[in-house]
């Protein structure tokens, strides 16, 4: 439990790597980056596991890459969205209570949830438990009006604010979010792409 969040709080942030429809076809992997960093400032460690496009994997490689790294001072997950690779949906609360560590989700743009679930009714055989991830997603919550929102799980939203906000240097982003997003798009198309 954070009771007070510390200007060097221990943070996990992860985003995946660049893909193409092509690859929504074939079910190919795409890379996912977690970067470890102390607040805004330093970075210890980047994390990766790869993800299948489309797949349902997500949850559990980021489970698996939080258990098995040597970053046992972990104290805060972060997410950019709750899809990854496509419409590989992580399930936030499995993903608390696996690693015991709140999940902050960052979101610059507010999802359309109706058009998210006619996709998945579309193109998913197991649509329903996708929708039923999405569904059960925490509240969201406008941090910047119509330019960002987070939701969290494990913790209050006043808390989840002030982590976004020591963890974020300049933008909107939160740095451990920034650096992972450059870094898996590095990885799939040779350089980095802007956030």
């Amino acid at each position: 439990m954070i009771r007070k969040v510390k200007p060097q709080v221990r943070v996990v942030g992860f985003d995946d790597g660049t893909f193409f429809f092509s690859s929504k076809l074939n079910r190919d992997k795409t890379i996912l980056i977690g970067v470890v960093m102390k607040g805004s400032q330093e970075v210890v460690g980047v994390l990766s596991r790869w993800i299948t496009v489309d797949g349902t994997n997500a949850t559990d490689a980021m489970i698996d890459a939080v258990l098995n790294s040597r970053f046992k001072d972990l104290r805060v997950i972060m997410l950019k969205g709750i899809t990854y690779a496509g419409f590989n949906v992580v399930d936030v609360e499995r993903l608390h209570r696996e690693t015991g560590l709140p999940v902050v989700i960052v979101i610059r743009k507010k999802p359309n949830l109706a058009a998210m679930e006619e996709a998945l009714r579309k193109h998913f055989p197991d649509a329903s438990e996708r929708i039923s991830l999405l569904r059960r997603a925490p509240l969201l919550v406008e941090l910047v009006p119509r330019r960002l929102y987070l939701q969290a799980v494990g913790l209050d939203q006043e808390t989840a604010a002030e982590i976004v906000r020591v963890t974020t240097k300049t933008g909107l982003t939160p740095e451990p979010l920034r650096l992972a997003h450059m870094i898996a798009s590095a990885v799939m198309t040779g350089e980095s792409t802007r956030e």
